[in-house]
């Protein structure tokens, strides 16, 4: 998935009772509630309009602003990793507390200090400053992945969900190509193209102030009506109530035992494969997106901002994943056996896509690995996302997505204070990525070893039931049509 939209539209819908009340979503009228999801998913795209965004990295080392790509790498960029981490768990919890608009206007108002700092700021400060804020908005994107729960019925979940990814993704798909068009074709200057994105992200705070606040969410604010009582929820049932209860007991105590099950989950070999995959590889993944820009500036270096192309890579790239994405929905293997291959051929050529984008002098070889490596990565998120979510409640699947986001934050943040940090190793960018082709080496090693483990316990549990057939010889195929089956001995006929 884009990063930040939680998936909940893949979990399992608690049951219900006929004689339970609907939602407020079943019983309102079609006007109010589609135009309301229509309302959102237009902000949603709006909100990612950013001409300027994929060309940050290059109006920060030009002559606007003047940094070194030393202060840009180890001491400005690693911010980011920082603030993300610092505020994922207090963003998550506010969102369903406070009902997600105050937090959607939180990430409006982000943005524009983003933009503000960009255009006005001048120190290293100020840069980090505006990484700060950056961590922010991505923190708070799950404030719009979760509130469109809040307007529809479970029954329509997984086709809101997919409206609402959907605008974002074409939103980011426009903002790159409108950025690419207006540096190349128009000829606009970076410092030009942030004034219009400043502009942008202010019309997006505007669109905020409109959006409706919901009545409920799905930990804190849970309303009791007379029919919901009959259909307990998973948060009631953990709470040991039934459904009728007060909310103190859930409030104080369910996120604990949800925490609890999620060990007991933690258990199942698929959830367990897929929730790593997420941590470890998300954590490279958005290594390499926070750096990659830079890199490419080391590979073309360039004074002409027509010849700068990340807007039109990041559209490319934007694309790609979405169709990958899509196509991935259509693969039908058994993923009890499949699983650990898949996952280790997909990060072997991740690893290799590395090794080439760090090798190659081609600017446009370097480009069509990145294009690459993210739509590779995203071909595997809807996977994980079903893989993960399927037999779940939507609280739990909520929290575990939460949890393994968390984890690989942390990690991310790590590796970043080790490999980035001018307090670590201080590496540059050529340095860096020969670090992360070594970790998605050692993570496809991983993979695949774990990949034959898999496959040498599948043999060897089909011998057994393949040697008790071959002593069988005379016992029935359950697939020999009934006609073919003798009445006198009940075998086969020859």
């Amino acid at each position: 998935m884009a990063p930040g939209i939680m998936p909940l539209s893949c979990c399992r819908a608690m049951p219900k009772s006929d004689g339970a009340k609907k939602p407020a979503s079943e019983t309102m009228p079609d006007q109010r509630w589609k135009l309301q999801v229509f309302y959102l998913c237009f902000y949603g795209f709006m909100t990612q309009i950013r001409p300027g965004e994929s060309f940050i990295t290059p109006y920060l080392l030009g002559a606007d602003k003047n940094f070194t790509k030393t202060e840009v790498t180890n001491v400005i960029t690693p911010v980011l990793s920082y603030s993300y981490m610092a505020v994922l768990v207090p963003i998550f919890l506010l969102t369903d507390y406070l009902r997600y608009k105050p937090v959607l206007v939180l990430q409006s108002l982000s943005h524009i200090s983003i933009w503000l700092l960009l255009v006005l700021g001048t120190s290293i400060l100020a840069m980090q400053l505006m990484e700060f804020f950056y961590g922010i908005t991505m923190a708070a994107r799950i404030a719009y992945s979760s509130y469109i729960f809040s307007l529809v019925a479970p029954s329509r979940y997984q086709r809101m969900a997919s409206y609402s990814r959907s605008a974002v993704l074409l939103g980011v798909f426009t903002s790159s190509v409108l950025g690419q068009l207006c540096v190349s074709l128009g000829g606009v200057p970076f410092r030009t193209l942030n004034y219009i994105s400043l502009g942008f992200v202010s019309f997006g705070l505007i669109l905020t102030l409109f959006l409706e606040r919901p009545r409920r969410s799905l930990f804190f604010n849970r309303p009791r009506e007379a029919g919901d009582a009959a259909v307990p929820t998973e948060l009631d049932r953990m709470a040991g109530g039934d459904g009728g209860g007060g909310t103190r007991g859930w409030r104080d105590m369910v996120l604990c035992r949800m925490l609890r099950e999620l060990g007991a989950l933690a258990r199942q070999p698929q959830l367990r494969l897929w929730s790593l995959w997420w941590v470890f590889n998300s954590a490279g993944y958005y290594l390499m997106l926070y750096y990659a820009h830079i890199l490419w500036n080391e590979i073309s270096v360039t004074t002409n901002n027509h010849q700068v192309y990340n807007g039109g890579v990041d559209a490319a790239s934007t694309l790609l994943g979405a169709v990958a994405s899509f196509a991935a929905g259509y693969l039908k293997i058994r993923w009890t056996l499949w699983s650990e291959l898949v996952i280790g051929v997909v990060t072997a050529f991740q690893a290799g896509l590395l090794l080439l984008m760090n090798s190659t002098t081609n600017i446009w070889l370097c480009y069509v690995a990145y294009i690459l490596f993210r739509g590779s990565h995203q071909f595997l998120v809807p996977i994980a996302i079903f893989q993960i979510a399927t037999s779940l409640s939507k609280e739990l699947c909520a929290l575990v997505f939460g949890v393994n986001t968390f984890f690989a934050t942390v990690l991310k943040t790590i590796i970043t204070i080790i490999v980035a940090d001018k307090r670590g190793l201080g590496l540059s960018v050529h340095p860096q990525f020969y670090v992360y082709f070594g970790y998605f080496t050692l993570l496809a090693v991983v993979y695949l070893l774990a990949a034959i483990r898999v496959g040498v316990q599948h043999s060897h549990r089909r011998q057994p039931v393949e040697l008790a057939l071959a002593k069988e010889p005379c016992q029935l195929p359950v697939e020999i049509p009934a006609q073919e089956k003798s009445p006198e001995a009940g075998t086969v006929r020859a």
